[in-house]
């Protein structure tokens, strides 16, 4: 009787072995599971872009706000001011540089009229020649007095001098002129910056409201109204829910035969009866040592080899069982099966869903 036992239980034990090992050799070789993985979200971090005083915030915590809605309005009277204080300024550079084109306009005018008095000029100058050679001839045959040649003789002379000084005049005229020119291109350079300078005023009196980026979730509430904030200073994030994926961290040597498409079958400790398939998305391009704060440098000192761990990006259908219900930072178990090959259709499929940002409806704005 205990013979026959024994032989029952050593057939049971066989039985065992063998379907463990025919399962072991067939499938679980083939299973990569790690339960370093996460639930991640592309949070965005909401700051101001002025300082200011908090006039308003127009979210609570927990808060769904669609992409362009407004968070929170920083006081703009200061700005407001800047604003106009910028205005004048260019009205008062658009004035002078009207006032220089004005006075190209006049400059203009006086070089075409010393232009016509260097040709007046030249004209009682070539009078006065053709009276000086007509008195020279005439002198020398006694028709006509010494006096009055010499008369002549100084007309000419006069007249000459007449040219040279109307040719001087219009030279100073138009240098004046290129003078002006100069002057003028200088305001309206002081122009330009003057509406440069209007324009980043009038940036950061729009940036005085802050419209959310994204369509999701408001978390992390740190602005109060009445608070003094400066730029960069954080005041609440945004989860674009239910958009997420899981960042699996498998150890080196597991990812020989890992490919981008394979199915990933994901195990959620909040919700352990409702598993989720999805796919490998990509890799990391480095191992997490290489992004901490101190990477390992094992070039120096005694060496111990540790197996390093590389983050492997896991997609998650948005419109999945649970796609309402997880939160970044939830832990997860992930299992890749590296018998099924990168599907591209499949993993095309579920990569685009996952990935998909449809807009949300406007939810309430509370004031």
């Amino acid at each position: 009787m205990r013979k026959a036992a024994l032989i029952v239980v050593l057939v049971v034990v066989l039985v065992l072995g063998a379907g463990t090992g025919w399962y072991w050799w067939t499938a679980w070789r083939f299973q990569q599971s790690t339960d370093d993985a996460y639930v991640q979200s592309d949070i965005t971090v909401i700051s101001p872009k002025v300082e200011g005083y908090l006039k308003e915030v127009r979210v609570e915590e927990n808060q769904q706000v669609a992409a362009g809605q407004v968070l929170i309005v920083v006081d703009d009277r200061d700005l407001a001011a800047k604003v106009v204080q910028a205005e004048a300024a260019v009205a008062t550079e658009e004035a002078v540089v009207a006032t220089y084109a004005s006075r190209l306009n006049h400059q203009q005018a006086m070089i075409e009229q010393a232009a016509a008095t260097v040709q007046s000029v030249a004209a009682d100058l070539d009078r006065a020649q053709l009276d000086y050679k007509r008195y020279a001839t005439l002198v020398t045959s006694d028709f006509a007095s010494r006096q009055r040649f010499e008369t002549a003789q100084a007309d000419s002379r006069k007249a000459k001098a007449a040219l040279d000084k109307a040719r001087a005049a219009l030279g100073a005229e138009q240098s004046q002129r290129a003078v002006l020119q100069s002057q003028k291109q200088e305001e309206e350079a002081r122009l330009t910056q003057a509406r440069a300078s209007l324009q980043l005023a009038r940036n950061d009196l729009d940036n005085t409201v802050i419209r959310a980026p994204v369509t999701g979730v408001v978390g992390n509430r740190a602005g109060r109204v009445g608070q003094y904030v400066k730029p960069g200073t954080q005041l609440l994030s945004l989860v674009p829910l239910p958009y997420v994926y899981v960042t699996a961290n498998f150890k080196e040597t597991q990812l020989t035969h890992m490919r981008p498409g394979q199915r990933a079958e994901i195990s959620v400790d909040a919700y352990p009866d409702q598993p989720l398939t999805g796919r490998i998305e990509s890799f990391a391009p480095a191992s997490g040592a290489q992004f901490s704060l101190l990477p390992p440098d094992n070039a120096t000192g005694n060496f111990t080899k540790i197996v390093q761990r590389v983050p492997v990006r896991i997609a998650v259908p948005a419109d999945g069982p649970l796609a309402r219900l997880l939160r970044p930072g939830l832990s997860v178990t992930v299992t890749v099966d590296t018998r099924t090959g990168p599907s591209a259709e499949a993993g095309a499929g579920i990569v685009g869903a996952a990935l998909a940002r449809p807009a949300a409806p406007d939810s309430p704005v509370k004031q």
